[in-house]
């Protein structure tokens, strides 16, 4: 028999959190600013490039495939690459440099000066996420980071950060996930207004 005390806890610890991050004026306003510049950057003819480990890894490849593909409504796929997802590259890179640079090389490669790196790190100290942020800021791209409440190295490596108030790596990625749907609906939305109009 499964402990519902646990799995009760467990939710809770999660909408409790979900209700704080929601009356955050700080927080929401990222999630804003964050959507605003992606859509400016996507109209110039940017693109966006995503890296995290594991979960955030996953995270990742998850909201660059909402960008490429569509999030909720038909429109014209937009530039958005996961640097998580070609093995050969990754292995390369790691057996030839070190895993740490497994990030940083793939930026320095494919971003441009105009696109935009977004960093996915829930505790703020990977160390191959530190140095993918320190190549895009030296090749001009605009970073962007989604971690947690011990970020202080990462956040100085950002032009906009989204910090969740958390330590727990599980809800920090729920909280996370439910911005960078935010995200997507908000670049949708400005990129896309008639397609955004019901149909009369």
């Amino acid at each position: 028999m499964a402990d519902i005390e646990a799995v009760q806890g467990y939710f809770g610890r999660s909408s409790q959190l979900i209700e704080q991050v929601a009356r955050d004026r700080e927080l929401l306003a990222a999630v804003g600013a964050i959507a605003d510049h992606l859509a400016r950057t996507l109209r110039a003819g940017g693109k966006l490039l995503f890296a995290g480990n594991g979960g955030s890894a996953a995270d990742a490849q998850h909201v660059a495939a909402e960008f490429l593909s569509r999030f909720a409504m038909d429109r014209h796929p937009l530039p958005a690459i996961a640097l998580t997802t070609d093995t050969s590259v990754l292995t390369a890179i790691g057996n030839d440099y070190g895993y740490e640079h497994v990030f940083e090389r793939q930026v320095r490669g494919l971003g441009r000066k105009g696109d935009v790196f977004v960093a996915i790190s829930t505790s703020g100290r990977s160390a191959n996420v530190l140095a993918a942020l320190k190549a895009a800021r030296e090749i001009g791209l605009t970073t962007i980071g989604f971690s947690g409440a011990n970020s202080t190295e990462m956040r100085a490596l950002c032009d906009l950060f989204l910090a969740v108030p958390s330590t727990e790596t599980a809800l920090i990625q729920q909280v996370h996930l439910t911005a960078y749907h935010a995200i997507c609906g908000i670049v949708e939305r400005e990129m896309f207004p008639a397609a955004s109009r019901p149909k009369a």
